[in-house]
C-alpha cells in the first residue's frame, strides 16, 4: 500500500511538470500585443497656422464613432468588405477619445493663440465655439487605401445657434502595409479633417450668424 503511493505520487508529479512546461512553451509562443495611439507630427500641419480671437475657447467633442470600431482592436476590412479584428494589434486608448485628443490638438497647431479644451470640459470654462463630430464611414484595407467619412458641425455654444455644418470625405493609401502604417494613415487623414475644420472656424468672426453648408 506504501509502494502504491509513493508510485501515484511520482505519477502525479510527472503529470504536473509536463502540463508546466506545456503552459510555458504555449505562453513563451504567444504573441505580445503592440499598442498604437494616433499622433500630432507632419510637416504640412506645422506649417499652417491661422490667426483667431486670442485666449478665444473652442470645445472639441465629442466625435462619434460606428459601433463596429468601438473596441480595443484595430479594425479592418478585406477585399470581400468582412470585419477582421487584429487580436495582437490594439488601440492604446478608445478611438473614439483619441480622435477627440488628435483633432483638439491639430487645432491648437493651426490656432496658437487659441484655447482649447476636450469634451466633457467643465462647464465653467466659457467656450465659445464646440466643434462635433460623427464618423459615418471609416473603411481600412491594409493592402489598399483608408476611406474616412465624416459629418461634423460648429456651435456657437453661447449662443445656441449651429453655425456651420459640413461632411467631409477622405481617402489615402496605407504607407506602408502594416497596421502602424494604418495609424499613420489614420492620423493624416484626422489632420486633413482638422485643416477643413480650421478653415471653417477662421471664418465664423466675419459672418457669425450665417449657416454653412
Amino acid at each position: 500500500m506504501k509502494k502504491t503511493g509513493i508510485n501515484f505520487f511520482v505519477v502525479m508529479s510527472s503529470v504536473c511538470f509536463v502540463l508546466f512546461l506545456s503552459g510555458c512553451i504555449s505562453m513563451s509562443s504567444s504573441p505580445t500585443p503592440r499598442f498604437y495611439m494616433l499622433h500630432v507630427g507632419h510637416k504640412n500641419q506645422a506649417n499652417k497656422k491661422i490667426n483667431i480671437v486670442s485666449n478665444q475657447f473652442i470645445g472639441v467633442g465629442p466625435v462619434k464613432i460606428p459601433e463596429y470600431l468601438n473596441r480595443p482592436q484595430i479594425v479592418t476590412q478585406s477585399k470581400e468588405k468582412m470585419l477582421n479584428f487584429a487580436q495582437f494589434d490594439r488601440w492604446g486608448e478608445p478611438l473614439d477619445l483619441g480622435m477627440v485628443r488628435l483633432i483638439g490638438e491639430d487645432l491648437s497647431v493651426i490656432f496658437p493663440g487659441a484655447k482649447f479644451t476636450l469634451h466633457p470640459w467643465n462647464l465653467s470654462i466659457p467656450v465659445k465655439y464646440q466643434v462635433v463630430v460623427e464618423i459615418v464611414q471609416l473603411d481600412s484595407e491594409l493592402d489598399k487605401d483608408l476611406f474616412l467619412a465624416a459629418q461634423w458641425l460648429v456651435v456657437d455654444v453661447q449662443n445656441m445657434k449651429t453655425m456651420i455644418i459640413k461632411k467631409s470625405e477622405l481617402r489615402q493609401p496605407i504607407i506602408p502595409h502594416t497596421y502602424s502604417g494604418l495609424v499613420k494613415t489614420l492620423s493624416m487623414a484626422c489632420a486633413s479633417l482638422s485643416n477643413e475644420i480650421a478653415e471653417a472656424l477662421a471664418t465664423l468672426e466675419a459672418q457669425p450668424t450665417k449657416i454653412k453648408e
